[in-house]
């Protein structure tokens, strides 16, 4: 059962402790709002302010699950925080580790301060979760997946077109770092696992996929310098730097290019791309 008064307070005792350079937001002149005001939330949260501002009076209704996620996800809640806002709502919490989309404030806080920098928040079978603006700009917009398409491993083995960002000869490899990374983690979660479903539809739809599963490869790496064929700014050599959540068995992948270089260039021209795709 919703408890709508509860629910109404936590919202808005969280809204009220958090500042705009908390989720990434300018401050902006002459704010009078203690914290962030409802329409800033609802647009992070992706509701129209006027369903947010109901569930701040408590006359609104009951949201459904995917409403409290994006709502935790949005207010930057920790775990607890958020397992509390889905039994306030009356839901029953979403399964921790890794087979959750929720990703950590700690990881939040850090993508919001790399908005003129290539990042992307992913999970243990490389779903994208977030990404910045120049994220968008480098490699496409991940986030619009459904299903099992969510998943870059996937889409590798299934669209070819997702393999032109990359250069031909270096393909070859990573299809074999997909694949035994995905064997690793089949293996550590064990049967039943979202990890060994998502093998057993590579294994149907792929013939390149197949062969390498049955190669039985792991501890297959990629480079720590990874080349992208961009369409519109040409090739370029990027540091691939991570940062691992334990608990969620979420990355941050953040994408720099040695200064001076010619790739350190390009970036520079993927920022003025990234302002007019991104709204």
């Amino acid at each position: 059962m919703i408890d709508r008064a509860g629910l109404a307070t936590f919202l808005r005792r969280r809204r009220e402790s958090l500042q705009p350079e908390d989720v990434g937001l300018p401050r902006g002149p002459r704010r009078r709002t203690d914290g962030l005001r409802r329409e800033e939330v609802a647009a992070l949260c992706h509701m129209s302010t006027d369903y947010y501002a109901r569930l701040e009076r408590g006359t609104g209704p009951q949201p459904s699950e995917q409403m409290i996620a994006s709502i935790a996800q949005g207010l930057h809640l920790s775990l607890d925080e958020r397992d509390h806002v889905f039994r306030l709502s009356g839901n029953n919490p979403p399964a921790r580790g890794a087979t959750s989309d929720h990703i950590g404030p700690g990881l939040l806080r850090v993508l919001d301060r790399l908005q003129d920098t290539p990042a992307e928040i992913v999970t243990e079978l490389g779903e994208t979760l977030r990404q910045t603006p120049m994220g968008i700009a480098l490699t496409g917009d991940a986030g619009r997946f459904t299903g099992s398409r969510r998943s870059l491993g996937y889409r590798w083995f299934t669209d070819p077109a997702v393999r032109e960002v990359y250069p031909p000869e270096e393909r070859a490899l990573l299809s074999r770092v997909y694949v035994a990374g995905l064997r690793e983690v089949a293996t550590l979660r064990g049967p039943g696992s979202k990890a060994e479903h998502l093998a057993d539809l590579l294994r149907e739809q792929s013939e390149q996929f197949r062969e390498l599963w049955d190669s039985h490869e792991v501890g297959i790496r990629p480079t720590q310098v990874k080349r992208f064929a961009h369409p519109e700014v040409g090739m370029l050599e990027l540091n691939c730097q991570t940062l691992l959540d334990p608990d969620q068995s979420h990355r941050l992948l953040v994408y720099t290019a040695e200064p001076g270089s010619e790739s350190y260039e390009k970036l520079q021209l993927l920022v003025v791309i990234s302002t007019q795709t991104i709204p």
